[in-house]
Protein backbone atom coordinates (compact mmCIF):
# COMPACT_ATOMS: atom_id res chain seq x y z
CA UNK A 1 0.00 0.00 0.00
CA UNK A 2 1.33 3.57 -0.85
CA UNK A 3 0.67 6.40 1.28
CA UNK A 4 -0.56 9.33 -0.62
CA UNK A 5 1.49 12.41 -1.26
CA UNK A 6 -0.84 14.55 1.14
CA UNK A 7 -2.80 11.63 3.78
CA UNK A 8 -4.08 14.46 5.78
CA UNK A 9 -5.91 16.05 2.74
CA UNK A 10 -6.67 12.16 1.63
CA UNK A 11 -8.07 11.60 4.80
CA UNK A 12 -10.11 14.98 5.22
CA UNK A 13 -12.90 13.33 2.52
CA UNK A 14 -13.40 10.36 3.65
CA UNK A 15 -16.79 9.86 4.26
CA UNK A 16 -17.33 9.07 7.82
CA UNK A 17 -20.69 7.89 10.03
CA UNK A 18 -22.64 10.82 12.64
CA UNK A 19 -23.82 8.27 15.17
CA UNK A 20 -25.95 9.00 18.38
CA UNK A 21 -24.86 7.16 21.62
CA UNK A 22 -26.32 3.58 21.04
CA UNK A 23 -24.09 3.69 17.34
CA UNK A 24 -27.00 4.60 15.37
CA UNK A 25 -26.06 6.19 11.69
CA UNK A 26 -27.86 10.14 12.10
CA UNK A 27 -25.92 11.02 8.93
CA UNK A 28 -23.00 10.61 6.56
CA UNK A 29 -20.48 13.38 6.62
CA UNK A 30 -16.98 14.22 5.35
CA UNK A 31 -14.14 13.71 7.87
CA UNK A 32 -12.76 16.99 7.98
CA UNK A 33 -16.67 18.09 9.11
CA UNK A 34 -16.76 15.79 11.60
CA UNK A 35 -13.30 16.72 13.44
CA UNK A 36 -14.22 20.52 13.28
CA UNK A 37 -17.60 19.91 14.73
CA UNK A 38 -16.37 17.60 16.66
CA UNK A 39 -19.41 14.61 15.57
CA UNK A 40 -20.01 11.36 17.18
CA UNK A 41 -18.40 8.90 15.01
CA UNK A 42 -17.96 4.79 15.51
CA UNK A 43 -13.93 3.89 16.06
CA UNK A 44 -11.97 0.91 16.71
CA UNK A 45 -9.29 0.13 19.07
CA UNK A 46 -6.81 -2.88 18.43
CA UNK A 47 -4.34 -4.01 21.47
CA UNK A 48 -1.84 -5.97 20.29
CA UNK A 49 -0.12 -8.27 22.90
CA UNK A 50 3.21 -10.63 22.92
CA UNK A 51 3.60 -13.62 23.65
CA UNK A 52 6.52 -12.16 26.58
CA UNK A 53 3.10 -10.11 28.09
CA UNK A 54 4.35 -6.43 26.29
CA UNK A 55 2.23 -4.02 24.67
CA UNK A 56 2.85 -2.87 21.08
CA UNK A 57 2.59 0.84 21.59
CA UNK A 58 3.33 3.81 18.44
CA UNK A 59 3.95 6.96 18.27
CA UNK A 60 1.64 8.42 15.75
CA UNK A 61 2.08 10.67 12.55
CA UNK A 62 2.98 14.82 12.63
CA UNK A 63 0.14 14.78 10.28
CA UNK A 64 -2.72 12.94 11.87
CA UNK A 65 -5.80 14.91 12.34
CA UNK A 66 -6.28 14.44 16.09
CA UNK A 67 -3.20 14.22 18.37
CA UNK A 68 -0.35 14.58 16.49
CA UNK A 69 2.87 13.34 17.26
CA UNK A 70 1.41 11.70 20.61
CA UNK A 71 2.27 7.70 21.33
CA UNK A 72 -0.59 5.26 21.92
CA UNK A 73 -1.61 1.98 23.22
CA UNK A 74 -3.70 1.03 20.57
CA UNK A 75 -3.67 0.36 16.46
CA UNK A 76 -7.34 1.60 15.29
CA UNK A 77 -9.04 3.96 13.88
CA UNK A 78 -12.29 5.69 12.34
CA UNK A 79 -15.10 2.73 11.14
CA UNK A 80 -16.14 3.08 7.18
CA UNK A 81 -19.19 3.79 6.06
CA UNK A 82 -21.19 0.38 6.46
CA UNK A 83 -18.00 -1.15 7.97
CA UNK A 84 -18.67 -3.79 10.54
CA UNK A 85 -16.75 -3.12 14.29
CA UNK A 86 -14.58 -6.81 13.39
CA UNK A 87 -14.12 -5.60 9.30
CA UNK A 88 -12.98 -2.12 10.72
CA UNK A 89 -10.69 -3.44 13.57
CA UNK A 90 -9.28 -5.97 10.75
CA UNK A 91 -8.72 -3.14 8.19
CA UNK A 92 -7.36 -0.64 10.50
CA UNK A 93 -4.52 -3.14 12.02
CA UNK A 94 -3.46 -4.36 8.47
CA UNK A 95 -3.19 -0.46 7.12
CA UNK A 96 -1.52 0.84 10.20
CA UNK A 97 0.83 -2.14 11.58
CA UNK A 98 0.31 -4.11 8.60
CA UNK A 99 -0.45 -7.22 10.79
CA UNK A 100 -3.19 -9.65 10.09
CA UNK A 101 -3.78 -12.11 13.05
CA UNK A 102 -7.42 -13.00 14.80
CA UNK A 103 -9.27 -10.53 17.12
CA UNK A 104 -10.54 -10.83 19.81
CA UNK A 105 -13.77 -8.74 20.64
CA UNK A 106 -13.17 -6.91 24.48
CA UNK A 107 -16.31 -5.17 24.28
CA UNK A 108 -17.58 -1.40 23.60
CA UNK A 109 -18.00 1.96 25.24
CA UNK A 110 -17.82 5.26 24.87
CA UNK A 111 -15.18 8.59 25.00
CA UNK A 112 -15.59 12.17 24.66
CA UNK A 113 -13.61 15.40 25.51
CA UNK A 114 -12.58 18.51 23.60
CA UNK A 115 -11.06 17.24 20.90
CA UNK A 116 -13.47 13.51 20.12
CA UNK A 117 -16.90 12.14 20.69
CA UNK A 118 -16.69 8.17 19.92
CA UNK A 119 -18.81 5.26 20.07
CA UNK A 120 -15.65 2.78 20.01
CA UNK A 121 -14.93 -1.26 20.19
CA UNK A 122 -12.03 -2.58 21.72
CA UNK A 123 -10.20 -5.73 19.81
CA UNK A 124 -7.53 -7.86 21.34
CA UNK A 125 -4.35 -9.09 19.47
CA UNK A 126 -2.10 -11.66 19.90
CA UNK A 127 1.52 -11.27 17.64
CA UNK A 128 4.78 -11.50 17.95
CA UNK A 129 5.55 -10.28 14.55
CA UNK A 130 7.14 -6.68 13.95
CA UNK A 131 4.49 -3.90 13.06
CA UNK A 132 5.89 -2.60 9.44
CA UNK A 133 3.19 0.12 9.72
CA UNK A 134 2.72 0.55 5.80
CA UNK A 135 0.24 3.38 5.41
CA UNK A 136 2.48 6.17 7.23
CA UNK A 137 0.13 6.84 10.28
CA UNK A 138 3.00 5.50 12.89
CA UNK A 139 6.35 6.71 12.78
CA UNK A 140 7.58 4.76 15.64
CA UNK A 141 6.83 1.62 17.80
CA UNK A 142 7.99 0.12 21.23
CA UNK A 143 6.92 -3.42 23.31
CA UNK A 144 5.98 -2.06 26.59
CA UNK A 145 5.45 -5.22 29.28
CA UNK A 146 1.99 -4.80 30.88
CA UNK A 147 3.96 -4.53 34.11
CA UNK A 148 5.30 -1.40 33.15
CA UNK A 149 2.30 0.74 31.49
CA UNK A 150 1.17 2.49 33.43
CA UNK A 151 4.53 3.79 34.20
CA UNK A 152 5.09 4.00 30.20
CA UNK A 153 1.93 6.31 29.96
CA UNK A 154 3.04 8.83 32.48
CA UNK A 155 6.05 9.84 31.28
CA UNK A 156 4.94 10.64 27.98
CA UNK A 157 2.39 12.23 26.00
CA UNK A 158 -0.42 9.45 24.83
CA UNK A 159 -3.56 9.55 23.32
CA UNK A 160 -6.05 10.02 26.20
CA UNK A 161 -9.43 8.08 24.37
CA UNK A 162 -7.52 4.66 24.32
CA UNK A 163 -5.89 4.92 27.77
CA UNK A 164 -9.80 5.70 28.48
CA UNK A 165 -11.14 2.58 26.73
CA UNK A 166 -8.28 0.14 26.05
CA UNK A 167 -6.39 0.58 29.53
CA UNK A 168 -9.18 -0.52 31.91
CA UNK A 169 -9.08 -4.03 29.45
CA UNK A 170 -5.46 -4.77 29.60
CA UNK A 171 -5.10 -6.24 33.47
CA UNK A 172 -7.69 -8.36 32.64
CA UNK A 173 -5.75 -10.39 29.74
CA UNK A 174 -2.35 -9.74 31.84
CA UNK A 175 -0.22 -12.45 29.76
CA UNK A 176 -2.51 -15.34 29.24
CA UNK A 177 -4.21 -15.62 26.02
CA UNK A 178 -7.52 -14.85 25.50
Amino acid sequence: MTTPSDPAASAAEEPVEVVDVDGTVIEIVTRARMRSERLRHRCTYIAVVDSEGRLVVHQRAPWKDVWPDRWDIAFGGVCGVGEGWAAAAARELAEEAGLTSSLVDLGGGTYADDDVDEVARVFLTRSDDPPSCPDGEVVATERVPLTALDRWIDARPVCPDSVALVRPRLPVIGSSPP
